[in-house]
């Protein structure tokens, strides 16, 4: 990994967080690692390390393991620090990616390391009564699964226009959703656990950023086809937002050569054309599944049906020409696609690649088009990470927060 960037300078209150920021995530990238060397890669005195160190250590996120410790040197032995891992008893957070027709929960540790999950299936159940229904389940699962490991609270992943500074889905089309306060109905179902909520490009694009390829770090793209199409773009570690969090929506981003029809009104939109519910009619009006269903589409590609594997290259040629687009617009360090059968069988990320390479004017490094670091564990590693991104951009104030404590840096 690289060297955590230098921050700017910060006085007053912010420079405390901001360099227990800078500790943790140094010791993210590089742990187990001893303090010293912790000073030498943040730029940070070693009495600010140390300071940080002793503060995380107490606020249970870092751990010492003296087993570790580098013996027969002049002075005290250098004793590694690392993240308090939940397989080791450490913090974990909680994740729900909310999906149609299913949706993911699952456990996660300071790594972004899944320690569990569990799929639940709501086809059929009306979309007011989801949340309420996904409580339920959370709250099982995490009793079951947490135990007496310390719970920072729950990260909620879904599609559409999610505003995550209010915790509100603005709207939400293929649930229906708009302005649905989603954080507050499951913090509340959860008897007051700190819920966070994000658009899940935004959150497989943070944790990329967090967890990922370096290259991340500077820039990259996320898309995102499933049974909708998004977006992400982060840039030196920031997924961008934009005014009332709206950034991200590609739906009807065109698609060179589609003549898709789209609800719209056009043709040729991203959505019309390759995401999951396209998929799923066209082939069941080839007669390649017996019902509506993309990812049985999947499956049959896998077991070796060549009408199912040639839809699923046809979808990846859109996706690719669609990439094309992003990548002379952005020209990204990385794009990432979050995309279903690529995940599983790297023969269709080369059908990306290879139609984004063939239109591109501006890349013909095929290497900067990216499946996700997690692969199919993509969805509850993001949902988690909308809980773990707070935490490592300012460490101090979120556990506060967490805790329900007041008080300044």
């Amino acid at each position: 990994m690289t060297s955590a960037p230098h921050p700017p300078r910060m006085v007053g209150d912010g420079r405390r967080d901001a360099n227990a920021a800078l500790v943790l995530r140094t010791v993210l990238d590089h742990g187990p690692v001893a303090r010293s060397a912790v000073a030498r890669l943040s730029g940070l005195s070693p009495a600010a390390v140390s300071r940080q160190a002793t503060d995380l250590t107490g606020l249970g996120l870092l751990r010492e393991l003296p087993d570790l410790a580098e013996g027969g040197a002049v002075g005290r032995p250098q004793i590694p620090v690392d993240l308090n891992l939940g397989a080791l008893g450490g913090p974990v957070a909680g994740g729900v990616h909310l999906g149609v027709p299913a949706s993911t929960l699952a456990l996660v540790d300071l790594r972004g390391r899944v320690l569990a999950r569990r799929l639940v299936r709501h086809d059929g159940l009306a979309p007011d009564r989801l949340p309420a229904v996904l409580t339920g389940e959370l709250r099982a699962f995490l009793g079951q699964h947490t135990g007496t490991r310390p719970l920072l609270g729950v990260g909620a992943a879904l599609g559409g226009w999610v505003d995550p500074a209010s915790g509100t889905v603005v709207r939400h089309d293929a649930l229906g959703w708009r302005r649905r306060p989603l954080a507050a109905e499951l913090a509340d179902g959860l008897g007051g656990v700190p819920v966070r909520t994000d658009n899940h490009a935004r959150a497989i694009a943070q944790s990329e950023i967090l967890f990922g390829r370096p290259a991340a770090r500077r820039s990259l793209v996320h898309l995102f086809v499933g049974n909708v199409v998004d977006a992400a773009l982060g840039v030196a570690g920031v997924v961008h937002q934009g005014p009332g969090s709206a950034a991200g929506d590609v739906a009807h981003l065109p698609v060179p050569d589609s003549t898709v029809p789209c609800p719209c009104g056009r043709s040729g939109c991203l959505e019309a054309t390759a995401a999951n519910p396209a998929v799923a009619v066209t082939a069941l009006r080839r007669g390649i599944v017996p019902e509506a269903d993309a990812f049985l589409v999947v499956d049959a590609a896998a077991a070796g049906d060549r009408r199912a594997d040639r839809l699923l290259r046809e979808r990846a040629r859109a996706v690719g020409r669609a990439v094309a687009l992003l990548l002379d617009v952005v020209n990204p360090d990385l794009v990432v696609v979050t995309e279903h059968a690529s995940l599983l069988n790297p023969e269709y990320l080369e059908e990306i690649r290879g139609a984004a390479i063939d239109l591109s004017h501006v890349c013909d490094d095929a290497e900067r088009i990216v499946s996700p670091h997690a692969g199919a564990a993509v969805l509850p590693v993001a949902a988690g990470t909308v809980l773990l991104n707070p935490l490592f951009r300012a460490p101090l104030r979120t556990v506060r927060e967490i805790r329900g404590e007041s008080g300044t840096d």
